[in-house]
């Protein structure tokens, strides 16, 4: 079930206005999307989180916009760099059951055996793209490293067939491996290079 956040239209506003709605706790956003013509809208932002703590970051949203209520998602939005406060946003108007391709993260869960014996768990893929219907939305992908020793590796092609959702990346992408410790090999390579020669030997060497 989609959680409701609450959206009045912005008629009559200028752009003079945004200090106004700030003043009220409130941020300007845009609906657009399926069944929608592009409006301009404005949300409160303690609602904002509120809703989006419930559903996620790529989850449904029931915009109800002066009555009317949207099956919207987040498409975008964006933070004041200083003050962290939401300047604008895009919702996009969604139908329930059509696909839609977006980013999510991909988080790592348990610890590899190969990390208790020194090695270094590495992940190079940090989010990947999916596409899924707009109600199976995933909010993160989680994959289970319990059982990788050092040298083994997860890639795309080894977590694919356990969602049913579409993962946007070749087979051989990796996703996480556990790396060889290089930290002896790297202590002795240090201790065999050659120390520089004092110019004061040279001296003598040359004489």
């Amino acid at each position: 079930m989609s959680s409701v956040l609450e959206a009045k239209k912005r008629d009559g506003f200028q752009r003079s206005s945004k200090t106004q709605l700030r003043a009220q706790g409130n941020f300007p956003a845009v609906v657009y999307g399926k069944g929608v013509e592009a409006e301009s809208v404005f949300v409160n932002e303690g609602d904002f989180y509120k809703v989006i703590k419930e559903v996620g970051r790529n989850g449904v949203i029931s915009l109800n916009m002066d009555g009317k209520k949207h099956n919207v998602v987040l498409h975008d939005y964006q933070q004041d760099p200083i003050k962290n406060y939401i300047v604008h946003a895009d919702f996009f108007a969604v139908d329930l059951s059509s696909e839609i391709t977006s980013a999510v993260r991909v988080d790592l869960e348990g610890e590899a055996p190969g990390s208790k014996e020194g090695g270094v768990v590495q992940q190079p893929l940090f989010e990947v793209s999916v596409t899924a219907k707009v109600s199976e939305f995933p909010e993160n992908i989680t994959i289970d490293i319990s059982n990788l020793n050092i040298g083994d590796s997860l890639s795309v092609g080894d977590v694919r067939g356990n969602y049913s959702f579409t993962i946007n990346h070749e087979d051989d992408e990796m996703i996480v491996s556990v790396l060889t410790p290089r930290v002896e090999e790297a202590a002795e390579e240090e201790s065999n290079a050659e120390a520089p020669v004092a110019e004061d030997d040279k001296k003598s060497e040359a004489e």
